[in-house]
């Protein structure tokens, strides 16, 4: 496979995070009208503080929670893409990098992969 041109990678990016950012948008805007569909005519209780606590959801649990329309796990899905395209474009670069045979960059652009993902998963 002959390696990529540095104006492949950048329009390869380009859509990358324009499809991530309007994938997420779409998604987000679809949890916010089921919210508004289910919740809409509900008075705000502004006298108390609510918080939502407990631990994330499994992603396996989210998806069906999503799948059966609850607004929140559909948000929820919509932020996590919203954070997967950034990583997304770093993993991506890896690759790239590994293709041009640039060592450097490809070690540089793992080791921001591996701090992204250590902090994605593993960091409490």
């Amino acid at each position: 496979m002959p390696p990529l041109q540095d104006q492949q990678v950048e329009s390869f990016i380009g859509l990358l995070l324009r499809t991530g950012v309007l994938l997420s948008a779409a998604v987000t805007l679809l949890g916010f009208a089921v919210f508004l569909l289910h919740h809409g005519a509900a008075f705000p209780r502004y006298h108390a503080f609510l918080a939502a606590l407990g631990k994330f959801p499994a992603l396996s649990a989210l998806a069906h929670q999503a799948g059966s329309g609850h607004a929140s796990a559909i948000l929820q899905i919509g932020i996590l893409l919203l954070i997967a395209t950034p990583v997304a474009r770093v993993a991506f670069l890896c690759g790239a990098f590994a293709l041009q045979r640039d060592r450097l960059y490809v070690g540089v652009s793992g080791l921001v992969l591996l701090v992204l993902l250590f902090s994605l998963f593993l960091a409490k």
